[in-house]
């Protein structure tokens, strides 16, 4: 739809829609930019509090994708007029605000209207070095790939809907989408972009797309080893009941460009839509081993998953 529009050149742009990045960056001096990102989800849980929870941790997520550190916040909800209570709706925003104290951002204010479907979120801005922004667009031939969180949060999340959820995987789950991709982005914060070339965060096109995204704009192909790609515990059991309707629609959307071997269960996984999802990164060869034990010994599950290759007629290749 966008592509279009005849958008007005702007010299102090960095970063916009164009590349498909998560976010876009506006300089504003010789060393500093700002960063903004907007993203607002409908419940994918039953609890409010947690679902506030989980819609600040993606709006953020963008943000830390770029490398950038998130300042501020502007509250989008969509409420029916009638049947929620205010203290539902109370519960939502404190959730949210609960993130954004751990992100040590500041809530200036937002907008609500009215909407039959529930919907929260943000409008995120940050700060970031000019010089240490991280796009999907640089990821090199021999660049190892890692992902800072398992996969498989909408098969969850259906499952959830449908009551098929066994308790201990909704428990891990909802730890895993509450959690920010703070850790992650401050570890990664400490290299150059000659060591880490390009991040992204694995959120509505799974990883499959978000790993295509890559591989177009930076002009290679994706290797990913799926034996190697971290799964929430016990989604495989989910996976047959509890098919996604973006899953389908991603893989209709990137399938005719990703070369693979496996299984359709594990084929709906890697192509599941995730809310707030890991970052996906692309580390030199040479400093990737440090880079991941610097991630783990954060805290951060980051997990060797794949490598970059030279382009080919495929985007993504999957063994």
């Amino acid at each position: 739809v966008l592509s279009g529009l005849q958008i007005p050149d702007n010299d102090r742009v960095l970063v916009d829609f164009r590349t498909s990045d998560d976010a876009g960056v506006y300089q504003w001096d010789d060393k500093s930019a700002l960063v903004q990102t907007v993203d607002f989800i409908t419940p994918i849980i039953d609890d409010p509090l947690l679902y506030g929870q989980i819609a600040a941790a993606n709006a953020l997520s963008d943000v830390y994708a770029m490398g950038g550190q998130p300042l501020t916040a502007l509250t989008i909800a969509g409420f029916p007029k009638k049947g929620l209570d205010s203290e539902v709706q109370q519960a939502i925003f404190e959730g949210g605000l609960t993130k954004l104290r751990e992100a040590n951002v500041a809530l200036l204010g937002g907008h609500t209207v009215q909407d039959p479907e529930i919907k929260f979120g943000y409008s995120i801005t940050g700060s970031i070095d000019v010089d240490r922004v991280l796009t999907n667009t640089n990821a090199q031939p021999g660049d190892n790939l890692l992902l800072t969180k398992p996969i498989g949060t909408g098969i969850v999340a259906t499952a959830i809907k449908y009551g098929r959820a066994p308790e201990s995987v909704i428990a891990s789950t909802t730890e895993l989408m509450t959690t920010l991709n703070r850790l992650a982005a401050e570890t990664l914060r400490a290299y150059s972009t000659t060591d880490v070339h390009a991040c992204t965060d694995v959120t509505g096109f799974g990883l499959i797309g978000h790993a295509s995204e890559m591989a177009a704009a930076s002009n290679v192909t994706i290797h990913i080893d799926s034996t190697a790609v971290p799964l929430i515990e016990g989604v495989r059991g989910l996976v047959e009941r509890n098919r996604t309707a973006g899953g389908s629609a991603n893989q209709d959307h990137f399938g005719s460009r990703v070369n693979d071997g496996i299984d359709d269960d594990l084929r709906a996984l890697l192509y599941d839509p995730q809310t707030s999802g890991g970052l996906l990164v692309a580390v030199n060869h040479d400093r990737s081993p440090e880079v991941t034990q610097r991630l783990q010994s954060a805290g951060v599950s980051a997990t060797k998953i794949g490598e970059v290759a030279s382009q080919s007629d495929m985007l993504v290749s999957i063994s």
